[in-house]
C-alpha cells in the first residue's frame, strides 16, 4: 500500500462535460420515473424532452468512452419508443391503445436503467479517483489536502445510499478500505483528514458490515487510531462500530489493554469529547462480556467517575424532570391514542429535553440498566456487577461526604456548626444513593 501503481488502471476518460451530461442525463431520468406521466408532455422542459436532447447532445461524448457503450444504446432505444409513442398517439383504435401503454411503460423502464448506468459510471470514476488519492497520500500541498477530504466526504455520502452490489466489488477491487486505514493510522495526516477517513470507515462498516468487519479486526489498526486521537469524532465513530460490530470489538479493545483509556476522556475539561466518551461507555456497558465489564469497573474507576458527573452543574437526578415545566406537552389526546400510550410519549420527550439540558443526569443508574437490558452478560453477572456498583456507588458518597466535612470544618472553624454540616451531607448523600438504587434495575 501506499504507491499509485498498485491500484488498477483506469481506462475512462473522464472529464467536466461528460460528468455535466450524465447528471443532467440522470435527472432527466429520475423526473421520468417519478412522472410517467411525463411521456405524454410535449412541452421544452418536460424530462423526455430533456433526455431526447442530451442524447443528441452527448453522441461524440459518450462515443469516446467504451465503459458508456450500454447507456448509448440505451439511449437509443428511448429515442426509438418515443417516436413509436407519438406515432401512436395520431391513432385512435384498439391498437393503438395498447401501444400507447406499452410504450409508456418501455420508456419508464429505459428511463431507470438509464440512471443505474450513469450511476455505475460515476461509481467507477469516483472509486478510482478516491482511491488513487489515498494510494498517493501523504500529499505536500494543503489544496491537495483538502482535495482528498472531498473526495472521502463524497465516498462517505454514496455508501450511504445503501448497498450496492456492482460498488462493492469497485471498494474491493481498489483496496478502498486499506487506503482509508493507512490515512487514518499515518502520523503524518492533520486531524481534518484523519476524522473524514474514521467517518468514512464508518460508512463502510454500514454499508455492509458482513465484508467489511473483518478489516476492523484483523489488526486493530483502525481502532487503536482513534483512541489515540480521543476526539469528539474519533468517539462517535467508536461508538458506532461497537454498535456495529458489538462483543468482539470489545474484546479486541480489551485484549490491548485500552478500555481505561475510553474512561480517562470523562475527566476532559471538553464537554463534547465526555459525552461521546460517555455514549460510548454505554455501548461497552450493552455489549460488553464480563471481563471487559470487570475492567471498566475495577481498572477504569468507572462508577467514581460517573458519580461525579452526576453530581456535576451537567448531572443530576432524572426523578427531577417531573418538576420541569411541560407545558409544551399540552395537546389532543385523542384519534384513538391510550393515556398510557400519550403519558409514555410526554415522559419520554420530557426525558430527551431533560438529558440534553443535563446529559449526565442518573449516568450511574442508567450504565447498570445498559448492563441488565444487554447483550453480553449472563444473568448471574448481571446480578454480580449491580451489587459492586452499589457498592462503590456507597463508598464513593461516604468518601467524599468525609471529605467535604472536614473541609466544612475547617472553613467554619466551630465544632458545632461543624456537626451541622455534617447531619446535612449525610442526608444528601443518603439521598443521591438512594436516587441511585430507585433507577437501577432490581436485583434478580
Amino acid at each position: 500500500m501506499g504507491e499509485a501503481s498498485t491500484a488498477p488502471e483506469t481506462s475512462s476518460s473522464s472529464g467536466p462535460e461528460v460528468l455535466r451530461v450524465l447528471e443532467a442525463l440522470k435527472q432527466a431520468s429520475q423526473d421520468l420515473q417519478s412522472h410517467p406521466s411525463a411521456t405524454q408532455d410535449d412541452s421544452s422542459d418536460s424530462p423526455v424532452k430533456v433526455l431526447l436532447e442530451l442524447e443528441t447532445e452527448s453522441d461524440t461524448i459518450l462515443s469516446t468512452d467504451p465503459h458508456l457503450s450500454a447507456l448509448s444504446h440505451l439511449l437509443a432505444r428511448l429515442k426509438s419508443d418515443v417516436q413509436t409513442l407519438r406515432e401512436a398517439r395520431g391513432r385512435r383504435n384498439l391498437n393503438s391503445f395498447f401501444a400507447r401503454r406499452f410504450s409508456t411503460q418501455s420508456i419508464s423502464k429505459l428511463a431507470g436503467s438509464i440512471e443505474t448506468e450513469i450511476q455505475a459510471w460515476i461509481d467507477r470514476e469516483s472509486v478510482e479517483r478516491v482511491a488513487r488519492a489515498l494510494h498517493a497520500f501523504p500529499v505536500e500541498a494543503e489544496q491537495d489536502e483538502e482535495k482528498v477530504v472531498n473526495l472521502m466526504a463524497l465516498l462517505e455520502n454514496r455508501v450511504s445510499d445503501g448497498f450496492n452490489r456492482d460498488l462493492q466489488d469497485l471498494l474491493l477491487k481498489w483496496r478502498v478500505f486499506e487506503g482509508l486505514e493507512t490515512v487514518l493510522c499515518d502520523p503524518r495526516s492533520g486531524k481534518r483528514v484523519k476524522e473524514q477517513a474514521a467517518m468514512a470507515i464508518a460508512a463502510l462498516i454500514r454499508f455492509n458490515k458482513d465484508v467489511f468487519v473483518g478489516e476492523v479486526l484483523i489488526n486493530g489498526r483502525s481502532v487503536e487510531a482513534l483512541l489515540k486521537m480521543s476526539s469528539t469524532c474519533s468517539m462517535k465513530v467508536l461508538s458506532e462500530l461497537i454498535r456495529r460490530i458489538k462483543s468482539p470489538l470489545i474484546d479486541e479493545i480489551e485484549s490491548h489493554s485500552k478500555l481505561p483509556k475510553i474512561i480517562s476522556l470523562l475527566d476532559s475539561e471538553d464537554t463534547d469529547l465526555k459525552l461521546a466518551a460517555m455514549d460510548c461507555i454505554l455501548e461497552i456497558g450493552y455489549f460488553g462480556r464480563r471481563e471487559a465489564i470487570d475492567v471498566v469497573i475495577k481498572e477504569g474507576g468507572l462508577v467514581e467517575k460517573l458519580v461525579q458527573l452526576q453530581r456535576s452543574k451537567l448531572g443530576g437526578d432524572l426523578i427531577e424532570m417531573e418538576n420541569c415545566d411541560s407545558d409544551s406537552d399540552e395537546g389532543s389526546e385523542g384519534g384513538g391514542v391510550s393515556v398510557q400510550d400519550v403519558y409514555g410519549s410526554r415522559r419520554s420527550r420530557r426525558e430527551r429535553r431533560y438529558l440534553e439540558r443535563r446529559p449526565f443526569a442518573s449516568c450511574v443508574a442508567r450504565f447498570a440498566v445498559q448492563l441488565e437490558v444487554g447483550e453480553g452478560l449472563r444473568q448471574r453477572e448481571r446480578r454480580s456487577f449491580k451489587q459492586e456498583i452499589l457498592l462503590r456507588v456507597k463508598e464513593a458518597s461516604l468518601s467524599d461526604m468525609g471529605a467535604e466535612c472536614e473541609e466544612s470544618m475547617e472553613q467554619v472553624g466551630v465544632k458545632e456548626n461543624g456537626q451541622e454540616r455534617v447531619c446535612q451531607l449525610g442526608r444528601r448523600w443518603a439521598g443521591e444513593y438512594a436516587m441511585t438504587l430507585a433507577h437501577m434495575p432490581p436485583l434478580m
